[in-house]
């Protein structure tokens, strides 16, 4: 066959395979990934909570979002519609989905104390039967997830830092009490710190809404590049407005000038900065993805609190060796408060609880030895009243949120 005729036939045959019908090759069809199905939010029981917050919110993203509000400052008005700002900084989410879930715990938790802490009630009982409450409800966990620190219940006079010690099994609330409850909830170290007042007799009620006004106006003030010098003006600006009449008499309500609010680090109750409640604070101003504690106290009595009665709030200082330490019983105490607490305050209920039953001695020596802070009750003068009152929230690019604000308060 000459190279012509060769040509011919692979020319036909190509013109035979062309008129040959094609058969379309069937595509294989991808299977659809079944989405999975969002578990639905389960309520919480009443009237004793006992449902966990990871079972009443099966998805971290299922988290109730706090109270949000705008920064209204001119500096700020730019923030709210910056779709950059909205971007930034996605990687906290992490640490916020921690602190919405702490805050679930304390408002359930304080739900519980405030249905129950009534006229004849034991302050002991009260403290146990809340932290009980709080460590089956956060599914505490060494330092995962437990108590960002002791309860404290305030009462009258006193303003801050008393919580029962194991001895304190007779102090009982009577009607004309006020007493304040201030707690935490931590999660892998994000800690919710929030506290009320309650009161038995409505005569007190003056001083509450005072403080609790106050409170409320340093939230509304705060935001980045506000310096907290103006919050501290703000809150003292309202606070010492208001007055109270008890018995006849006409009192000013003075902030406590000598306590003040804080910045929150991760598992540091006081992450190094001050927020006052009175004019003249520091020029320092708020950052950007910051947690924060705005916390007033009102009172009736001088505005001053002092050291008042035995500790019974205490704190390890990381920064000092263990090796400096002679008492070996001090330093077995110490190694179980760094295992157990680490930075986080502790009080001597909490020692026994983990069978440190007598400590004391060794408890004693490492305050000494500058290894543990202790914290007195601070009290105001006898017969005068106080009040507090406090939110943690957190500075965003954008906007921020009171991550601990509920119904109540």
């Amino acid at each position: 066959m000459t190279t012509e005729e060769q040509k011919i036939v692979k020319e036909e045959e190509k013109v035979e395979e062309e008129q040959k019908p094609k058969v379309e090759k069937k595509k294989k069809r991808k299977k659809k990934k079944k989405k999975k199905e969002r578990k639905p939010v389960v309520p919480q029981t009443w009237p004793d909570p006992t449902k966990t917050v990871y079972e009443m919110f099966p998805n971290r993203n299922q988290y109730p979002i706090g109270e949000i509000q705008e920064y209204h400052q001119d500096f700020n008005m730019h923030r709210a519609d910056s779709e950059e700002l909205k971007e930034k900084n996605k990687d906290f989410e992490e640490a916020i989905r921690d602190a919405r879930a702490a805050a679930v715990v304390h408002r359930d938790a304080r739900r519980w104390l405030q249905e129950n802490a009534k006229p004849g009630a034991n302050l002991k009982t009260l403290c146990e039967g809340l932290e009980e409450r709080t460590r089956r409800l956060v599914k505490a966990k060494g330092l995962k997830a437990g108590i960002g620190f002791p309860t404290g219940c305030s009462v009258n006079n006193c303003a801050a830092h008393f919580t029962p010690n194991p001895s304190d099994t007779k102090v009982f609330l009577k009607q004309d009490d006020v007493v304040s409850f201030d707690f935490g909830v931590h999660v892998n170290g994000r800690i919710i710190d929030s506290a009320w007042t309650q009161c038995f007799d409505d005569k007190f009620q003056p001083l509450l809404d005072a403080v609790q006004e106050a409170t409320n106006t340093g939230l509304r003030e705060a935001g980045i590049d506000v310096t907290f010098a103006h919050i501290g003006e703000s809150i003292q600006e309202v606070m010492e407005s208001k007055e109270i009449t008890l018995n006849g008499k006409t009192i000013p309500i003075k902030c406590v000038r000598n306590l003040n609010g804080h910045s929150i680090a991760q598992y540091k109750i006081h992450g190094g900065e001050t927020i006052p409640i009175i004019r003249g604070g520091s020029g320092k101003k708020m950052q950007e993805d910051t947690f924060y504690a705005i916390e007033t106290f009102g009172t009736t009595g001088k505005g001053i609190v002092r050291d008042d009665g035995p500790s019974s709030h205490f704190m390890m200082n990381p920064d000092l060796s263990p090796n400096l330490i002679r008492l070996p019983s001090a330093k077995k105490l110490l190694h179980r408060i760094r295992q157990t607490f680490n930075t986080l305050p502790f009080c001597r209920r909490y020692l026994d609880e983990i069978g440190e039953k007598n400590h004391l001695i060794a408890l004693k020596s490492l305050v000494n030895s500058g290894h543990v802070t202790s914290h007195p009750p601070l009290s105001d003068i006898k017969g005068s009243y106080t009040a507090q009152f406090e939110h943690t929230f957190v500075c965003r690019p954008t906007h921020k949120e009171i991550i601990s604000r509920g119904d109540d308060y």
